[in-house]
């Protein structure tokens, strides 16, 4: 039995997923820590802590400072990532390290600075925002979905290795959700050329329609809401429109060949 109302560490709570999660987890009751890399002095229903989930200092910090405010962690949610749209050759290597930096190896960062914690009381929580992109690979965000697929490989061993400490590991995958991500997306610098640039402006205003007419985000924070309540979640969830949770169980049905085909089609590529 948890002490109290469950305490949840929310990386990336300026905006989209993690803001929404923040803010519904507070007003059940939760006692919510949330992270800013540039925490404003705005007024909000749960305790904003600086973090950096890019450098190893920031984030051990961060998570010292919630064990010292609330004696445990109960929750951890890996929610910040950034987006990179560019293609494969015309991204340099620093571009797509700084998505993977991230996307990546900011969820590890966090992973490994809760578990000692939760080790150490027997029991807790790890939520990873992870993305449909991490089971389709999206083309001009190849590194975004390589990210992800990461966090998936992650997820799956991690539920593994920590299952006889009493913790717990899942991760969501959100399709297409009306974000401030969209706008916050970052194109790389030679998106330009003239081998992709047209077909990759092409394809990446369609992402950023699809996502502005996307779902509301907060599903992402009723379900986060559901899986800290469930005893034993599911190594992944799935949630979007019905047209895109059909389209991953269509990938697994039909293969990766024909699946590309209508891929194709449906992007113009």
């Amino acid at each position: 039995m948890m002490p109290g109302p469950p305490v949840v560490l929310i990386t990336g709570t300026s905006s989209g997923f993690g803001r929404y999660t923040a803010v519904r987890l507070a007003g059940v009751g939760m006692r919510v820590f949330g992270t800013s890399r540039k925490p404003s002095n705005e007024v909000l229903p749960y305790t904003v802590l600086q973090m950096d989930v890019d450098h190893d200092a920031s984030v051990a910090e961060a998570v010292a400072q919630v064990i010292a405010d609330a004696g445990r962690i109960d929750v951890l949610v890996n929610n910040a990532g950034i987006g990179v749209a560019g293609s494969i050759e015309d991204t340099s290597i620093d571009e797509a390290k700084r998505q993977l930096e991230t996307n990546f190896f900011g969820v590890v960062r966090a992973t490994q600075s809760v578990l000692p914690h939760m080790r150490a009381q027997g029991s807790g929580k790890i939520i990873n925002i992870s993305s449909i992109g991490g089971l389709i690979s999206l083309p001009f965000q190849a590194f975004y979905s390589a990210s992800k697929f990461a966090v998936e490989a992650l997820t799956e061993a991690l539920r593994l290795e920590v299952a006889p400490f009493g913790i717990k590991v899942c991760c969501i995958e959100p399709g297409d959700f009306a974000t401030e991500m969209t706008d916050k997306r970052i194109t790389i610098a030679e998106a330009d050329s003239e081998a992709y640039g047209l077909r990759m402006r092409r394809t990446i205003a369609q992402y950023e329609r699809d996502e502005r007419g996307g779902e509301d985000p907060a599903l992402v924070a009723k379900l986060v809401e559901r899986l800290i309540l469930q005893p034993n979640p599911k190594p992944r969830y799935l949630v979007g429109a019905p047209v895109q949770k059909s389209a991953a169980f269509l990938k697994r049905l039909v293969g990766s060949a024909a699946f590309e085909r209508v891929f194709r089609k449906v992007y113009r590529l």
